[in-house]
């Protein structure tokens, strides 16, 4: 899918999207029982500014599907029409790789600096990091991150101090580590998730 440099999708990126999103949509009906496509398109096709973001997900290798988040949804969802795609590519998104955590810790780098953060990237698609919560119940529904790791929402005592936080699979469980919020690898990038 071709990248735009405008916040908007011509009506054949947004057809190839949808068509995308429902294929997996259908492919992985064990993420959202319950949930009929057509409810996810007729909500889409009201909000395609939207379908930007979504796209943005899409070709950075995010390979975005509708989660049941309790953290987020708490009662809602099926009801109110609300629904929230997540990242769900089985490694960190390819496209989001190498990078810091925020702004302050590419700044406080001297040298050797990554060309982006977790924080900025998820801000210009308009999506949000996945908390540690949101990474726990992701990984209930499949298994997440076997090889790479992804950043995660860390809280305010902790980056005042220098750290961050991320998250991976290994051995059948879910692992919370802590690294300097400026380091980067080729192996962590970050998940994020959009509201409809």
């Amino acid at each position: 899918m071709a990248k735009s440099n405008k916040k908007t999708l011509t009506v054949k990126q947004q057809q190839d999207l949808l068509i995308t999103l429902q294929t997996r949509f259908e492919k992985n009906k064990h993420r959202h029982k319950g949930i009929v496509w057509a409810k996810v398109a007729a909500r889409l096709k009201t909000n395609t500014n939207m379908l930007w973001t979504l796209n943005e997900m899409e070709i950075s290798g995010g390979e975005p599907d509708i989660i049941e988040f309790d953290s987020l949804l708490t009662g809602k969802g099926k009801d109110t029409g609300e629904f929230v795609f997540c990242d769900c590519s089985p490694e960190s998104p390819k496209g989001r790789r190498s990078i810091c955590y925020d702004h302050k810790a590419l700044d406080a780098r001297k040298e050797n600096k990554p060309k982006n953060t977790a924080m900025d990237m998820a801000a210009e698609m308009g999506i949000e990091i996945l908390s540690e919560q949101q990474y726990r119940e992701l990984q209930l529904v499949g298994n997440f991150d076997t090889k790479t790791s992804s950043w995660i929402q860390t809280p305010d005592t902790i980056r005042k101090l220098g750290g961050a936080l991320f998250c991976d699979r290994r051995y059948n469980t879910v692992f919370v580590y802590h690294n300097g919020a400026e380091s980067y690898y080729a192996a962590r990038g970050f998940r994020g998730f959009l509201k409809i």
